[in-house]
C-alpha cells in the first residue's frame, strides 16, 4: 500500500532516508514538499556539488537515471539523484525500460536515495513495476485533498507550525481559497510571518494579512444565501462586481452547487432521524457550520434544491456563452441569486 506524504516526511526529518522515493498522484503540494526536503537535507550543502544529480523528464531517459543511480559518492556518506517531472519520461512506459527499473529497485545502490516526482499523474496499479515499487520502496500516491476535509488539513498545517486557527477562520480559508494547497500553504505561510510567538489565528488576522474581507467572501456569501438574507447576500455580490480578479465567477457556481449539495444531504439523513453530530460527520464540517445548514436545509425544502441545481447549470452554460444573450457576467450572478432566494 502507498505510504502516506505526513509519515514520509516524519520519517525524513527524522534522518530516516531510503534508497528510492517513488512519488505520484494529482496532488503535486506533498510531491514537491518530500522532494524539497530530501533536496536541501539529505546531504550537507557542501556536498552537492559532487554528489547531487537534478534530472528532469523530459531531457532524461530511464537508462541515464540508473547510470547516475549506480555511481558512488565522492569523499562523502551519500548521493542524490532527484528526477523532477517524471512523469514526461517518454520511455517509462516501455516494458524493456521497466524491467531495466525493476532490476535496479530490486538490488538498488545502498549509498544512493533516488527519487521520482512524477505528478499529476498514477502509475497503472495493475503493472508489475508498480507492484516492484510498492513492494521494494518509499511509494507515496499523493491525493487532493477533498473539500470537506480541506479544513481539516488548513488546521493540521498551522498546527505543524506551533500555531493554531478557530474552526470559522479555518473554514474561511478553505471556502475563500479552495484546495489549491500550493496557493493555499503560501498564503498561509505569508500571514504566519507576522507572528513572533505561537498565535491563534481568527477571521480578522485572515481579513488584515491575507486580504480576505470577512465580511465578504465565499463564506458569509453562502450564508446569506441559506439564510435568505437577501440584503446581505446582494452587498457581498455587489462587493464581488467590484473586486473581480480577487473573486471570479466561475468558482461561484461550483461553491453554490457544493453547498445545495450539502442541504440535499441534509434532507435525506434527517429522514433517517441523523443528529447534529452524525449530520457533522457525513458532511465532514464543524459543529457551528453545521447549524448554520440545518437553518438552511428548513429554508430551502428538497424541491427547492433540485430546482436550484437547474438554476446553477443554466447559469453555468450562459457564462461559458450558451444562450447568454446580452447579459453581463455581474448579471448573470445577480439573476441566479434572485432565482434562489424568491
Amino acid at each position: 500500500m502507498p505510504q502516506q506524504p505526513q509519515a514520509v516526511l516524519k520519517d525524513l526529518k527524522a534522518k530516516k532516508f531510503a534508497p528510492i522515493y517513488f512519488l505520484d498522484g494529482e496532488e503535486p503540494f506533498f510531491i514537491d514538499q518530500i522532494t524539497d526536503f530530501i533536496e536541501k537535507n539529505a546531504i550537507a550543502e557542501h556536498e552537492r556539488g559532487f554528489n547531487q544529480v537534478i534530472l528532469y523528464g523530459k531531457d532524461s531517459n530511464v537508462g541515464l537515471i540508473l547510470n547516475n543511480a549506480r555511481k558512488f559518492p565522492m569523499m562523502a556518506d551519500r548521493q542524490v539523484v532527484i528526477v523532477k517531472e517524471a512523469q514526461s519520461l517518454t520511455d517509462l512506459g516501455k516494458e524493456d525500460m521497466q524491467k531495466l527499473l525493476i532490476s535496479y529497485v530490486q538490488n538498488p545502490l545502498p549509498s544512493t536515495i533516488l527519487v521520482f516526482a512524477h505528478k499529476y499523474k498514477k502509475l497503472d496499479g495493475r503493472s508489475a513495476l508498480y507492484k516492484e515499487l510498492d513492494k521494494k520502496t518509499v511509494y507515496v500516491r499523493s491525493e487532493k485533498v477533498k473539500d470537506y476535509k480541506l479544513t481539516d488539513w488548513i488546521e493540521g498545517f498551522i498546527k505543524e507550525t506551533e500555531h493554531s486557527i478557530d474552526s470559522r477562520a479555518a473554514q474561511l480559508l478553505s471556502d475563500s481559497i479552495g484546495n489549491n494547497l500550493e496557493v493555499l500553504s503560501n498564503e498561509i505561510g505569508k500571514m504566519l510571518i507576522n507572528f513572533r510567538e505561537p498565535t491563534k489565528i481568527t477571521s480578522e488576522h485572515i481579513s488584515k494579512y491575507i486580504g480576505i474581507n470577512k465580511d465578504y467572501n465565499n463564506f458569509e456569501f453562502l450564508k446569506a444565501i441559506g439564510f435568505k438574507d437577501v440584503v446581505k447576500a446582494n452587498q457581498i455580490i455587489h462587493y464581488f462586481i467590484q473586486n473581480p480578479k480577487a473573486n471570479p465567477v466561475i468558482p461561484m457556481f461550483s461553491l453554490m452547487f457544493n453547498y445545495f449539495t450539502r442541504i440535499a444531504l441534509i434532507h435525506q439523513a434527517k429522514k433517517s432521524g441523523a443528529n447534529e453530530q452524525q449530520l457533522a460527520s457525513l458532511l465532514g464540517l464543524p459543529p457551528f457550520v453545521v447549524k448554520e445548514y440545518m437553518v438552511a436545509s428548513r429554508n430551502y425544502n428538497l424541491g427547492k434544491v433540485i430546482d436550484v441545481f437547474g438554476y446553477i447549470k443554466e447559469a453555468d452554460l450562459r457564462f461559458k456563452g450558451v444562450d447568454s444573450g446580452s447579459l453581463s457576467e455581474a448579471e448573470n450572478l445577480r439573476e441566479l441569486v434572485y432565482k434562489i432566494l424568491h
